[in-house]
């Protein structure tokens, strides 16, 4: 809880008190400013499928903050640098969009957005801009002339998301490597348009955010600031958002409310505090007492981390309905010590062969027919395609199930 009660804003000891601050520029400039002033604040958001999934939610709750206290959330879609590609933390580059599908994608994408925030006219109502607007209008001569003379390529060599992939020897187009001065550009641009002065984003951004604070000061003189979110990790080490049955989408059409509910209901022990002080609005005296319970009684918590964030991104409904069906379901169905365990190699399993391996099935053929059944889920998550690859990090377990009876454990070796 990093210096929570020596920050005068409202802003800032909120998120310091509920985990949100990695990385600051000038703790002490934002925290005046944001005391004094409504701070309009942009995160940037990738439109490159009809629905973001769990590993963006720490980003998206960070906007409801900003307008929890007072101030104004600018939610900046990557229409047009979903035509290039950030290569942040990517192996390869990414396949390319028409403008129809990126164009879908962000009316699919902004029901989320609707439920967690207020949009309006109003000064701390939320916006939502396409960065397409600016970049599609940009002519390239002008850029490189504008813009262009405020890189250096030594530096830009040095940003992590630069030099990752040249040292692992995969290829970064010169497409990609332009990612960063489109970014840069877009905090100019937002600094212009809606007086922004703050950027946040995921731990991996934080070369992109200082280049963009950088070059709004060279040009425009103006004073900006950054803040980074720690790297979200699950407690045994696996990327959040992630499991072994897919992606936890977190459109409805994208993910049954109940699939959501089950991630949630889920976690590692270690985890629900933390958890529940990012993804809920439950009050801190209120987490603190969940988090403190201990053996058969933490499951109590999980279910209050599922029933909260449920709530909040699918509607108090869907959560009602998601416990009550795990709770038919699953009185007695636990992860018990007694239940038959694989483990699957580094180069994963595919799920027929899986449902084989552990003695579900006495074939693949076998296995098939029940996955197309589907009555095969992994950590409750039906499943329907036989030839899914499951991979898990070692140490990390999944919940094989065949029906509502037979349940096993995968783990990661």
């Amino acid at each position: 809880m990093t210096h929570a009660m020596t920050y005068k804003s409202n802003l800032l000891r909120l998120l310091a008190e509920r985990g949100y601050i990695h990385q600051l520029t000038d703790a002490g400039g934002l925290d005046a400013l944001a005391a004094k002033q409504i701070v309009p604040g942009y995160i940037g958001f990738d439109a490159t499928a009809p629905s973001l999934h769990v590993g963006s939610l720490v980003q998206i709750m960070m906007l409801r903050r900003l307008q929890q206290t007072g101030h104004k959330p600018i939610v900046v879609m990557g229409g047009g640098t979903t035509k290039v590609g950030d290569p942040s933390g990517k192996d390869e580059s990414r396949r390319m969009l028409t403008a129809e599908a990126i164009d879908g994608n962000i009316a699919s994408i902004r029901k989320v957005f609707e439920r967690l925030l207020t949009f309006g006219d109003g000064p701390t109502d939320a916006v939502m801009v396409n960065n397409d607007e600016w970049l599609g209008a940009l002519s390239y001569i002008d850029l490189l002339r504008d813009v262009g003379p405020h890189f250096t390529i030594n530096r830009m060599l040095t940003f992590d998301s630069v030099k990752l992939r040249l040292d692992r020897e995969q290829p970064l187009t010169f497409l990609e490597f332009n990612y960063m001065i489109l970014q840069a550009y877009d905090f100019r641009e937002l600094a212009q348009r809606f007086d922004c002065r703050l950027q946040m984003g995921g731990s991996d951004q934080w070369g992109n955010i200082i280049n963009g604070i950088e070059l709004t000061r060279r040009m425009d003189g103006k004073e900006m600031f950054g803040l980074t979110t720690p790297l979200l990790t699950t407690a045994d080490g696996a990327k959040m958002g992630k499991t072994a049955a897919g992606a936890v989408w977190l459109n409805e059409d994208a993910l049954p409310a109940y699939d959501f509910w089950q991630y949630w209901r889920n976690s590692d022990d270690r985890d629900v505090g933390r958890f529940l002080r990012l993804f809920t609005d439950l009050p801190l005296d209120e987490i603190a007492r969940l988090e403190a319970l201990e053996g058969a009684e933490i499951n109590a918590a999980k279910v209050a981390l599922a029933n909260a964030v449920t709530a909040l991104i699918r509607g108090e409904h869907a959560a009602r309905a998601a416990e009550a069906t795990a709770a038919a379901t699953f009185a007695g169905g636990g992860m018990g010590a007694d239940l038959p365990e694989l483990d699957l190699p580094a180069q994963g399993m595919s799920l027929a062969a899986a449902c084989t391996a552990i003695g579900f099935t006495q074939s693949n053929g076998e296995a098939k027919r029940k996955i197309a059944e589907g009555a095969v889920r992994i950590d409750d998550m039906a499943m329907s395609d036989p030839s899914h690859m499951l991979r898990l990090t070692p140490g990390q377990t999944a919940r094989l199930s065949l029906g509502k009876k037979r349940h096993g454990v995968l783990r990661g070796s």
